[in-house]
């Protein structure tokens, strides 16, 4: 059982990182932090840099959180939430990812929430620092947050149909 925590936490954790990686750098085929920007202005949210790098930044470090097996339930709740923030944007496309569905932040957002209940396994830095139990409402805290947080800041960061046309009017406009 180790072992196959071992490697779902490496390599989803990984991917993950890598993920944020390519928001902020030109590293792993990305566009470089205005990439980022970009691509979330094109999914409607506001807060250009700020917002990249918040997503980045959250991908990176939980994403190797979850590698390492460190504080692994609050590192699941950071990756659920911005993959819940990704399954947000990917939902009107529907599930499957060949037609840009939510399919791969669904499986992210559902592994790290297996992880958080299962624990890092005892090849972890958990496990190597004492931290081998964590109760069950911390690991359900940590899915329901994780959800929760990134329906918040879908809510609070992801622009109105009436901020869209707003902003296209203006553009338009110039």
């Amino acid at each position: 059982m180790d072992t196959g925590l071992l490697i779902l936490r490496v390599v989803v954790g990984l991917l993950i990182a890598g993920h944020g990686v390519q928001k902020v750098s030109f590293r792993l085929g990305g566009n470089g932090l205005a990439g980022g920007i970009e691509e979330f202005r094109h999914d409607g949210f506001r807060g250009g840099a700020l917002t990249a790098l918040a997503a980045g930044a959250g991908q990176i470090g939980s994403g190797l959180f979850l590698a390492l097996g460190a504080l692994t339930p609050m590192a699941a709740m950071a990756a659920i939430g911005v993959m819940t923030v990704a399954f947000t944007v990917k939902w009107p496309h529907g599930l499957w990812v060949q037609h840009d569905g939510y399919e791969y932040p669904l499986v992210l957002v559902v592994v790290c929430a297996a992880l958080s209940f299962t624990g890092s396994g005892r090849w972890s830095v958990d496990h190597a620092v004492g931290l081998t139990h964590w109760p069950g409402w911390l690991s359900a805290a940590a899915a329901v947050l994780g959800v929760a947080s990134g329906l918040l800041a879908r809510l609070l960061l992801h622009r109105s149909t009436t901020d869209e046309r707003t902003t296209a009017d203006a553009r338009t406009a110039e």
